[in-house]
């Protein structure tokens, strides 16, 4: 399982994907945090926090992990080489779990050099320092949450189709409807009170949850149980294929 991890991460480094992610991600954030003005530009805000970047970071998580995790097993299956990785001392939940890893750790190394953001406005405050340490700390861990949500999505619609496009297609709109199609259903439902059960289904609600600095337990079995449900429903497919 080490070595395939080690081999998807060397695939994504070793190319253009993983950088062209990492950098797009990198500078789509800067722009809209530091240059443009639509109403998410820090030093227009006026207030020393990060709202703005975690309000703009899962948007483009969005696209970008759809097209990291594209050619999880399309790829695979494209070139026959699915039945190679069948062949080797491993399990199908071996095998899931070492490119679901191998996805989390790039979405890892694309937010890392995010914190420049949060020292940044620790200095630019006044007074200096005056920003919520506990507040921001429980953003980005809701923030690496939700992407881990969000690869194991990826994978599992990789796993349905050979053809790389139709799983970044698919996979952008599964991903943007867990993330805000809930929200968007609560708002709009005829169902009474049944729209605060519709709006806890969506990912938005509990990510929006977990910024308030306060790591619920709930929320963590919510974020926990969306990755294991993906990540069985890839093994069940995986399973299907081979009968």
């Amino acid at each position: 399982m080490k070595a395939l991890y080690l081999k998807e991460i060397r695939g994504f480094l070793g190319s253009l994907i993983g950088y062209a992610v990492i950098g797009t991600f990198l500078i789509l954030n800067s722009l809209f945090l530091w240059v443009f003005s639509f109403g998410t530009n820090i030093l227009e805000g006026g207030t020393a926090d990060l709202v703005s970047y975690f309000t703009i970071a899962p948007i483009i998580f969005l696209i970008l992990i759809p097209a990291i995790t594209m050619r999880s097993f399309s790829e695979e299956k494209r070139t026959g080489t699915i039945e190679l990785l069948y062949t080797r001392p491993l399990t199908d939940m071996q095998i899931i779990l070492a490119k679901y890893f191998a996805g989390l750790t790039l979405v890892i190394i694309a937010v890392l050099p995010t914190i420049i953001y949060y020292i940044s406005i620790h200095f630019l405050g006044n007074p200096v320092g005056n920003i919520d340490d506990g507040v921001t700390i429980s953003s980005y861990i809701g923030l690496i949450l939700v992407g881990g949500v969000f690869v194991s999505i990826g994978i599992f619609v990789s796993s349905l189709t050979e053809n790389q496009i139709v799983a970044l297609i698919l996979a952008v709109f599964l991903t943007w409807f867990i993330y805000l199609g809930f929200d968007i259903l609560a708002t709009y439902s005829q169902f009474g009170g049944a729209d605060y059960f519709i709006r806890n289904l969506g990912v938005l609600t509990h990510f929006t949850a977990i910024q308030k600095g306060v790591l619920v337990l709930s929320d963590l079995v919510y974020f926990i149980s969306c990755i294991v449900v993906f990540i069985l429903a890839t093994k069940l497919v995986l399973q299907s294929r081979k009968w």
